[in-house]
């Protein structure tokens, strides 16, 4: 959450007030949605294999005490290693690539190839160079991201107003104290974006690989229920892997809050 000062008039000083961000809201909002859609289809259809929200909201503590728990935290933890590794490579990528011509002139042909490909079609290849364990997981994570986030650093200080520099030089800046003053605040509104687009692409993208060579992981557990046909349990670990993913874009969403005041008050959000 963000805060907004104003001054009141009738008290004649400043008050601060909380703002919850507006896509904080309309992800409350969705999740409301989807569970009263869920909600209607269970009650229509009254199938086995479509159980009620309720009843899978009310297993839920039943079976995180019986070993869900342990599959989410293996799940989170390919998730943040594969975020913060993408995370580096993206930025010192995306800065290499915007801020040298001649390293964007000779990594741009690479880019445009590499980014509209399917990552998921790489798993094969994936599996077969570094096998099937926690390296082939994590590196298609890396894989989803990494990629979006260069081309995002990239375009961002490139569209940097060139005054902004001229600023600094004037006073006697270096260019180190450039790209920490201007080019790294300039790309934060960017990143957050870019890993709020492509984490939940990740976190499907984990599921699939949680299928193959691993006992751990809500890939694992998901398809575990359902082979089993226990259709509850299949579908807590669903919610499972969709909490996870709200949780991790609602703590970007307030990252971005914070630490990137200056560009909502200037988009007027």
């Amino acid at each position: 959450m963000g805060s907004i000062n104003y001054r009141d008039n009738s008290r004649g000083k400043e008050v601060r007030r909380w703002v919850i961000p507006k896509s904080l809201r309309l992800l409350f909002g969705g999740v409301l949605s989807l569970n009263v859609i869920w909600w209607l289809l269970a009650v229509a259809f009254n199938n086995k294999a479509l159980p009620n929200p309720i009843d899978v909201y009310a297993i839920l503590p039943k079976v995180l005490y019986q070993g869900m728990l342990g599959h989410s935290v293996a799940s989170l933890r390919r998730i943040l290693l594969g975020v913060l590794i993408a995370l580096a490579l993206g930025i010192l990528g995306g800065l290499l690539t915007g801020l040298s011509k001649r390293a964007n002139k000779l990594l741009n042909p690479l880019l445009y190839l590499s980014y509209p490909i399917p990552k998921l079609a790489l798993l094969p290849v994936a599996m077969i160079v570094f096998g099937i364990g926690e390296t082939t997981k994590v590196l298609m994570i890396v894989l989803i991201i990494v990629f979006q986030l260069i081309i995002s650093i990239r375009d961002a200080i490139s569209s940097i107003d060139k005054e902004n520099y001229y600023v600094l030089s004037t006073l006697g800046a270096s260019k180190m104290q450039q790209v920490w003053h201007v080019v790294l605040p300039a790309i934060l509104p960017e990143v957050f974006t870019a890993l709020r687009v492509s984490v939940g692409i990740a976190t499907s993208v984990l599921f699939v690989t949680e299928t193959f060579g691993t006992d751990k992981g809500l890939g694992f557990f998901i398809v575990d229920a359902w082979m089993r046909i226990d259709y509850l349990a299949m579908y807590a670990g669903i919610v499972m892997l969709s909490v996870i993913g709200s949780l991790l874009f609602i703590l970007l969403d307030i990252m971005d809050a914070l630490f990137c005041k200056w560009s909502k008050l200037r988009s007027g959000n």
